[in-house]
C-alpha cells in the first residue's frame, strides 16, 4: 500500500499522530533529502525522491507489495504530489493522510482568514495574473524563478503596487520570518517561501 503523508510546513511538531503511525509502521520511507533527514532514527529502508517523478511512478509500480509511506511537504492534495498519484494509481490505491499546508500555516500566523482566498501556485508554472488581480486575497505557493521580488514586480507593472504581501520564509522553523510589505517595495532574494497577497 502507498500511503501519502503530509508533514506539514517543516516544523516536526506539526505532524498529525496518524502520520507519526504512518511513518513508524513503513517498511520504505521515500522523500526529498530535506524530508529524509528529519526522520533520522527511521530503521527501514529509505529511497530518495527526485523532480523525476515519472522515474518515481514507475519505482513504485513495483513495489507496491510493501508498506511505502511517501513524505510530502505541507498538504498532498494541496499543489502536491497526492493529485499525481492518485490519478495514476486509482484514488482506491492511495491512502492520503493531510497535513498542515504552508499557506495554512502563514494565514494563521498572519491573522488573515481563508474563508474567501484563492489558492495558486508559482511553483514550476507562469503566474495568471488576470486571474490574480480578480481576486481581492490570493495565497501563493512560490518557486525560485516566480518568488516575491518576481511577483511584485508584475504586480507594479499591472498597476497594483499598492497591494499587501505578506511573505513567509521557512515558515514553521526557528529561522521563520514574515513580513507584510506593499508590493511596490518588495525587492531581495527570499528562502523558502509561500505569499499571501491583499487588495486592502
Amino acid at each position: 500500500m502507498i500511503t501519502v503523508v503530509g508533514i506539514g510546513p517543516g516544523n516536526l511538531a506539526l505532524l498529525t499522530q496518524q502520520a507519526r503511525q504512518a511513518i513508524a509502521c513503513a517498511d520504505t520511507l521515500v522523500g526529498g533529502k530535506r524530508h529524509l533527514e528529519l526522520f533520522e532514527a527511521f530503521e527501514g529502508e529509505t529511497h530518495l525522491l527526485t523532480a523525476d517523478i515519472a522515474a518515481l511512478v514507475k519505482w513504485l509500480e513495483g513495489v507496491q507489495h510493501k508498506d511505502i509511506v511517501l513524505l510530502a511537504s505541507g498538504d498532498p492534495m494541496l499543489f502536491g504530489i497526492g493529485k499525481r498519484l492518485c490519478s495514476h494509481f486509482g484514488r482506491e490505491n492511495i491512502d492520503v493522510i493531510p497535513g498542515i499546508s504552508a499557506m495554512q500555516y502563514l494565514c494563521a500566523k498572519a491573522g488573515v482568514d481563508m474563508n474567501d482566498i484563492w489558492l495558486t501556485s508559482s511553483h514550476g508554472r507562469e503566474v495568471d495574473y488576470e486571474s490574480l488581480l480578480r481576486h481581492n486575497k490570493v495565497a501563493m505557493v512560490t518557486d525560485r524563478n516566480n518568488g516575491p521580488e518576481q511577483i511584485a514586480r508584475h504586480l507594479v507593472a499591472w498597476g497594483a503596487g499598492h497591494r499587501i504581501m505578506i511573505i513567509g520564509e521557512n515558515l514553521s522553523l526557528e529561522n521563520e520570518r514574515i513580513r507584510r510589505l506593499p508590493a511596490s517595495v518588495v525587492t531581495g532574494d527570499f528562502d523558502m517561501n509561500v505569499v499571501v497577497i491583499l487588495n486592502e
